[in-house]
């Protein structure tokens, strides 16, 4: 097993990322997204939870689930078919009393495991689902801080233009429209759009970039009139 280059601390920020076991679709139709987003926010718990009795049979929003203290704070995130990308920081009010380390592997795992419990019995399959440990990536500036909001947020992009990062896009509001029915990230959220997701990200853990949707949808705007070949270059 590979160790970790990345060590998690308090007060920073990381970008992490997994995706499917050899690339496979991990989402395979809505309801797969859906309880994702869900577990994206139950698993943010040192509690523990049965989907099915907690939230199924006791008919209630999963949104609604009394988490009490969160292991991380999450500022963006998007789900894409075959993988999925979180913006964290360790929550400065983690319960498990340990390294921030700590916090941010139990997150992960726990949000995976339920995850892959979830598919491998819904599609009756055994094996991993995932390729691997997750990654990470420090981020190290305030430049890339922002950087990394805009990057998982045009992600989805790539549904209907697998190129438009090497080339310009030539309708931007074909895209625009795209991104606004998209409902598998945290892009709604900044745009101003009230959901039960939006429980999903703590922002008063990260810098205000983006004070109204006006701010976020101009920073959007920018990078989708960008022509500059590298604009978009983390993989």
């Amino acid at each position: 097993m590979s160790e970790r280059k990345t060590v998690f601390i308090e007060g920073e920020y990381y970008h992490l990322y997994n995706r499917g076991n050899s690339k496979q679709e991990i989402f395979l139709d809505n309801q797969d997204y859906d309880r994702f987003v869900k577990l994206l926010y139950l698993c943010n718990s040192i509690k523990s939870f049965n989907f099915r009795e907690d939230i199924i049979e006791k008919k209630i929003d999963a949104f609604d689930f009394d988490r009490g203290d969160l292991i991380v704070s999450i500022g963006a995130w998007v789900q894409m078919p075959n993988h999925f990308h979180l913006l964290i920081t360790p929550s400065p009010r983690q319960p498990l009393g340990e390294k921030a380390e700590r916090a941010v592997t139990f997150y992960i795992g726990k949000l995976c495991t339920a995850y892959s419990m979830y598919f491998n019995k819904k599609y009756k399959r055994t094996g991993k689902l995932f390729e691997g440990v997750f990654k990470s990536r420090h981020i190290i500036s305030d430049e890339q801080l922002k950087y990394n909001f805009s990057y998982i947020h045009l992600n989805p992009i790539k549904l209907i233009d697998r190129a438009w990062k090497e080339k310009e896009i030539k309708d931007v509001k074909k895209t625009l429209d795209f991104l606004n029915k998209y409902k598998w990230s945290s892009y709604l959220d900044y745009n101003g759009v009230k959901r039960c997701e939006n429980k999903i990200i703590s922002r008063r853990d990260f810098p205000d970039y983006f004070s109204n949707p006006e701010s976020f949808g101009e920073e959007i705007l920018d990078w989708l009139n960008y022509e500059d070949d590298n604009s978009m270059s983390m993989s």
